[in-house]
């Protein structure tokens, strides 16, 4: 029998979301998940109809399958995955010289 290990302890979503429900809410709704431990929510945009958000989820075994669905549930949509950490810790990203040079 394969057991499969959930490993990803961050993943950080650009998602589009209505302004019902609120950050507050859709928080909340994503710290309940199996294996989440904190979640922020960013607002970067606000437009009529919608929010385009930064959704940062961390913890010891976060499904990303559980995390997409709760948000389509909520009515948002994951519009790019920008960051996922996994493993047994989580590596922070270095700046290199490579970084500046890419930049300009």
């Amino acid at each position: 029998m394969l057991v499969v290990l959930k490993m990803i302890r961050r993943l950080v979503l650009d998602v589009l979301k209505p302004h019902k429900p609120s950050v507050v809410e859709l928080s909340e709704a994503l710290s309940h998940l199996t294996g989440v431990e904190g979640v922020n929510v960013i607002i970067n945009e606000i437009d009529q109809q919608v929010e385009n958000a930064k959704v940062i989820v961390a913890g010891t075994s976060i499904s990303f399958d559980e995390i997409e669905k709760k948000l389509e549930e909520l009515g948002a949509t994951v519009h790019s995955i920008d960051e996922v950490a996994a493993g047994k810790v989580i590596v922070e990203e270095v700046k290199t010289p490579q970084d500046s040079s890419a930049r300009m």
